[in-house]
């Protein structure tokens, strides 16, 4: 992944920070997710006062995609939090994750406002996804 596409995919996700709806938790995320094709998905976080209800930024983005037949991805970006502690995508995101992309796809998470990115992929995130390759 090069550097100047990733730079675009955060600068992406914190535009899309800015939208986030986040009346309870005041914690906005923003994710931008790369598809094979070169498009740029992005999504923010949606709280809901049933908290089980709420959708985070990087699902909002998969969902997004996926339901506009994409399949294949490259990269994502995910941001909010702070440089001491950035939002780094939790276990459902995770998962949801692992099903249309591969272990070894870059996942940089950087603070909302301003900062450096830190890249991983996803299977440093979850080493042991049950993918449709386990059923």
């Amino acid at each position: 992944m090069k550097s100047h596409d990733m730079e675009r995919l955060v600068a992406a996700a914190r535009n899309a920070a800015e939208n986030s709806y986040s009346p309870y938790s005041r914690y906005a995320v923003g994710a931008a997710l790369l598809d094979a094709d070169g498009g740029v998905w992005t999504g923010c976080n949606v709280e809901n006062a049933s908290y089980g209800l709420t959708m985070c930024a990087e699902r909002t983005a998969l969902f997004k995609a996926a339901s506009e037949g994409r399949r294949s991805f490259r990269a994502i970006a995910i941001v909010g939090g702070t440089a001491d502690a950035p939002a780094v995508p939790c276990g459902a995101c995770r998962q949801t994750l692992a099903e249309f992309c591969a272990p070894d796809m870059p996942v940089a998470v950087a603070p909302l406002r301003e900062g450096e990115a830190t890249l991983r992929t996803l299977g440093d995130y979850l080493p042991h996804a049950f993918t449709p390759a386990s059923l």
